[in-house]
């Protein structure tokens, strides 16, 4: 819309009083002002000589300043009007009383907090809106924080302009008994993990974003596969393929009933049932979504509660069989006490702190055997996201935050072998 001004004339005026407010003087002064003169008997005509301070010369009557409290609430009125109100509250109790809910009410009005949606909204609506009608073919509960993950994701990425998808990225990951990283963009973050959702999608029997017919490959080398078959550096428009992709993940596994759990999803040289696949995919989904977040200086909360404990309930039950695999490779302590498959043996026992916590016990000698509290040496002690920011490589296991006690060879081992779960 634009004003435009043109002609003195008396219907220009009324036009404009019709549609534009006309500036609110100070006071009405024929109706506020006190009687000229202070005698309290003429009229006054705004001419004659004031008695007080208040504008123009003139008194504001109690009825006045008490209409101006809403205003003085919302710092409307003018200096003049201002002035006058405040010294009327010094005087007036009742007013003063009113006044200060005026205020308190103008606070509600304008509240401190951010104006950004709680990236948890959506998990707690889905569950008030399932517990009065549940699902008639829910999710299964360990796809749950694969899908929660990746609509928190989806959420920070739908409103990126150009200069938010071209941000550099840096990836962080422990290999080879030391800390690594990689650069690359928001973009090219989304595109490892369509890369390596790909992995699930592929043994579902659904499309592989890498193409049919791709034999078995490690998620670094997908990744590595996928980056190098862009012919120029991705966009936004990597967003729609992985979020389609991702909803495609979710209604297979809720549609297909029991047992697909248990499909195998091959990940190179391991495996992974379909439960636990989902739940790591959920894990790289959250971590990367925080390295994202922090490209753009840009808040990002944890997993909830429930969702967090799955998650680290997945990494405790990786260790010991990631103990064994560096024992083999000459990176952890020999095996101590070997017990049959089944039994109890030597065990560290894991407390996590804080949300999604718990108590594990990894055995330390024997994938196969069973971590128990009466074959303890060694605990420690930290908090879950810690532990989980230990697990992706984001801290090197000797800056560890933990609390430790017992047999420090057995600690190291399992720190190292958590921070070794981590990859690109």
């Amino acid at each position: 819309m634009s004003w435009e001004t043109g002609g003195t004339g008396r219907e220009d005026e009324d036009l404009d009083a019709g549609r534009i407010p006309r500036p609110r003087a100070a006071v009405e002064e024929h109706a506020l002002r006190a009687p000229a003169g202070g005698d309290g008997n003429g009229p006054d005509d705004g001419n004659g000589p004031g008695g007080g301070d208040g504008p123009g010369g003139g008194v504001l009557s109690h009825q006045v300043l008490t209409s101006l409290l809403g205003a003085w609430a919302l710092s409307a009125c003018s200096a003049e009007e201002t002035a006058a109100v405040e010294e009327h509250l010094t005087e007036c109790a009742r007013c003063a009383e009113e006044a200060l809910r005026l205020r308190d009410a103008v606070g509600l009005l304008h509240s401190g907090r951010s104006l950004d949606l709680d990236p948890m909204l959506r998990s707690r609506v889905l569950e008030g809106c399932l517990g009065r009608r549940p699902a008639r073919i829910p999710v299964p509960s360990w796809a749950a924080p694969y899908d929660a993950e990746t609509a928190r994701l989806d959420a920070l990425l739908r409103d990126f302009g150009d200069a938010e998808w071209h941000a550099p990225v840096r990836l962080r990951w422990y290999e080879d008994e030391r800390s690594s990283q990689r650069r690359t963009t928001v973009a090219g973050v989304i595109r490892h993990l369509t890369a390596v959702d790909g992995l699930v999608s592929a043994a579902l029997g659904l499309d592989d974003p890498l193409g049919s017919g791709v034999k078995p490959l490690s998620p670094t080398e997908r990744t590595e596969t996928y980056w190098a078959a862009a012919y120029q550096p991705p966009t936004r428009a990597v967003r729609e393929p992985w979020r389609d992709q991702g909803h495609t993940l979710v209604r297979t596994v809720s549609f297909a009933g029991r047992g697909v759990g248990e499909i195998s999803v091959p990940y190179g040289g391991f495996a992974l049932p379909l439960r636990d696949a989902l739940l790591e995919r959920a894990f790289e989904c959250w971590v990367h979504g925080g390295d994202i977040a922090k490209a753009v200086d840009y808040p990002y909360e944890p997993p909830s509660a429930p969702h967090l404990h799955r998650l680290i309930d997945l990494a405790a039950r990786l260790l010991p069989a990631t103990l064994a695999g560096r024992r083999r490779a000459g990176l952890a302590a020999p095996a101590r006490e070997l017990v049959t498959a089944g039994s109890p043996g030597r065990s560290l026992h894991l407390e996590v702190e804080g949300k999604g916590g718990g108590d594990w016990y990894i055995a330390l000698d024997s994938p196969a055997a069973v971590g128990s509290p009466d074959h303890t040496v060694a605990r420690v002690a930290l908090d879950g996201v810690e532990f989980c920011r230990l697990v992706a490589g984001h801290v090197p296991p000797v800056e560890a935050a933990a609390g430790q006690e017992g047999d420090r060879e057995a600690i190291n081992d399992v720190l190292t072998a958590a921070a070794s779960l981590s990859r690109l």
